[in-house]
């Protein structure tokens, strides 16, 4: 049974961790703003000398995302922590792909991901030798039809994922995001290697993590929840996230055991 620490907050239990993997995007700020109640919580468990990591399903270098948590207003103490699912797929990338075709599925923002080897980019599909999925087009953000039929006649080739998540929450709007896409091209028969939550390479990337004892917190049952369950590490979930409405209409105990995950802890919200 998930316990919830909302009145007792993060403060009652962080003493029994060594480390913390704290999801960023649902936990630490809603995509346009921080939350300060989880910032707080941050600065506390620095002060505990406990050891944290952003860990994010980010497509793109550590450093864009830094540079995009700067603008919010963090501060560059919190920022150093952050690992994303793109830096982890960029170090793959370099190292089995680097001289290889490529095309690109994914808004052009994300260009910063393959900077050092941009030159390798198809402009057409069948030109490539591989797929880099790190989100939807622009113009095709909402229709996964429009993927199908992208996809036909190129299931020979695998996909590279760098970010696994299904959907986001961008203030009160959801919006789709690569994982969606990967699943379509994997339902189709083609083969996905994914960076990020909730596989475990980009876990043992981010941080020493051998025999530690380590807290995963994160709003996502499909990525963050996951992927402690796999890791055998304990999960606190964040409620007033992705899952917010179903927890609501059914209950942590119900909706843990629809997306067959172990939920330790419960919070509304990050919070001391």
């Amino acid at each position: 049974m998930s316990k919830n620490i909302d009145s007792e907050g993060l403060r009652s239990i962080v003493n029994d961790y060594d480390i913390f993997y704290i999801d960023l995007w649902g936990v630490i700020h809603d995509g346009i703003s921080l939350h300060k109640s989880a910032i707080q919580a941050l600065e506390e468990i620095s002060k505990a000398k406990k050891n944290y990591v952003l860990l994010t399903n980010a497509p793109r270098p550590n450093s864009t995302v830094k540079t995009f948590l700067k603008k919010m207003g963090m501060n560059e103490k919190i920022r150093e922590k952050v690992y994303s699912s793109g830096e982890a797929s960029l170090s793959y990338l370099k190292k089995n792909y680097l001289n290889k075709k490529f095309y690109h599925v994914g808004p052009l923002r994300d260009f910063d991901l393959f900077l050092e080897f941009e030159n390798n980019k198809g402009k057409n599909i069948n030109e490539s030798s591989y797929l880099l999925c790190t989100g939807l087009f622009k113009n095709h953000d909402e229709d996964l039809n429009y993927y199908k039929e992208l996809f036909k006649g190129h299931l020979d080739k695998k996909m590279i994922c760098t970010n696994p998540d299904l959907v986001v929450d961008r203030g009160s709007k959801r919006e789709l995001c690569a994982g969606s896409v990967a699943l379509v091209f994997e339902k189709m028969g083609g083969k996905v290697t994914y960076f990020g939550k909730p596989f475990p390479e980009v876990y043992n990337q981010s941080i020493n993590n051998k025999n530690k004892k380590v807290l995963s917190i994160g709003d996502n049952l499909n990525t963050d929840i996951k992927g402690a369950n796999l890791l055998n590490y304990d999960s606190l979930l964040i409620s007033n996230g992705i899952h917010k409405n179903e927890i609501k209409k059914e209950g942590i105990e119900i909706v843990s055991k629809k997306y067959e995950t172990v939920v330790n802890f419960i919070q509304t919200e990050l919070e001391w």
